[in-house]
């Protein structure tokens, strides 16, 4: 006996064109925060251009430029329209042979928009590359500040905190490898061209990481809101490696332990807590002014 069909009811076909809509627009969420479509003999089940699971995309005009130009970066193809080319081959930087060995494809920006997400602000630019290997503690240049991230996961505001590093001359940037955000569009977008400026260094263990730091010659300052002293008469080495926990929960327990100051800011007003973003920002400004001017490159 068949079955009755409810009057009103969608029909099979309608339920299987809307779960193919909601597939697509969840495929496209997730390639904008850093996701990557299924691999389909070269091309995705919707025809776009298959992306490995082991790159990622940038995009935007500094931040692809400055991955253009890093030698260290290994780049497969570039996404891009006429207008954006036409913006990056202007600027007083630009060097044609970084687009040597390079695939171009000119691209309309739908294309664009469905490769990153619709929410992504490529301007036109998608590079599609290997992630940046990081470094070990042990090639750690001699500068005289490096920055240190307890599990900060936001890649908003790792790249932002990123971006305040390479202007304040951090010589690197140490987190774990895990709990912290892999590299992404997202976070390379945040960090507007920083991802590709500043060496980073992947610690397994973040503890044993600031003992290998103070052995270096490096005096350990956690910023904490609990700190005995304030951040400006904290500071007594020459090199300093300066600590910042997540946001809300801050350092965790054995990170305060291991750092050889913890340290506060003083916050006279109302609201006595910033964003780790700018908190990065001023404690960076008063670790600069008192290791000295940044050696330049």
């Amino acid at each position: 006996m068949s079955e009755k069909k409810t009057p009103g009811a969608p029909s099979e076909a309608h339920n299987r064109h809307h779960a193919e809509k909601r597939r697509v627009r969840r495929d496209q969420s997730r390639q904008g925060s850093g996701g990557k479509p299924r691999i389909v003999e070269g091309k995705t089940p919707d025809g776009m251009p298959a992306i490995p699971e082991s790159r990622v995309l940038l995009y935007g005009l500094h931040t692809v430029r400055h991955a253009l130009e890093n030698a260290a970066r290994k780049k497969h193809r570039l996404f891009v329209t006429k207008n954006a080319l036409a913006r990056l081959e202007a600027e007083p930087q630009w060097n044609p042979q970084w687009l040597e060995g390079l695939k171009v494809d000119e691209a309309e920006p739908r294309l664009l928009d469905r490769l990153v997400g619709p929410e992504a602000v490529h301007q036109g630019v998608v590079l599609e590359a290997e992630p940046l290997a990081p470094k070990s503690l042990k090639a750690l240049s001699q500068s005289k500040l490096i920055l240190v991230l307890d599990q900060i996961t936001d890649p908003h505001n790792v790249g932002a905190i990123m971006r305040s590093a390479v202007a304040f001359g951090v010589g690197a940037l140490v987190t774990t490898n895990r709990h912290n955000p892999a590299e992404s569009g997202v976070l390379a977008k945040s960090a507007s061209g920083a991802l590709d400026l500043i060496e980073h260094v992947g610690v397994r263990n973040l503890s044993e990481a600031l003992e290998e730091l103070a052995a270096l010659g490096y005096q350990t300052v956690g910023l904490d809101s609990e700190g005995g002293a304030e951040l400006e008469g904290s500071l007594t080495a020459d090199k300093v490696a300066l600590v910042l926990g997540a946001e809300g929960k801050g350092l965790r327990h054995k990170t305060r332990e291991t750092c050889k100051t913890l340290a506060r800011i003083d916050l006279p007003g109302a609201i006595r807590s910033l964003n780790v973003s700018n908190a990065a920002v001023l404690s960076l400004y008063i670790a600069r002014r008192h290791v000295g001017a940044a050696p330049k490159s």
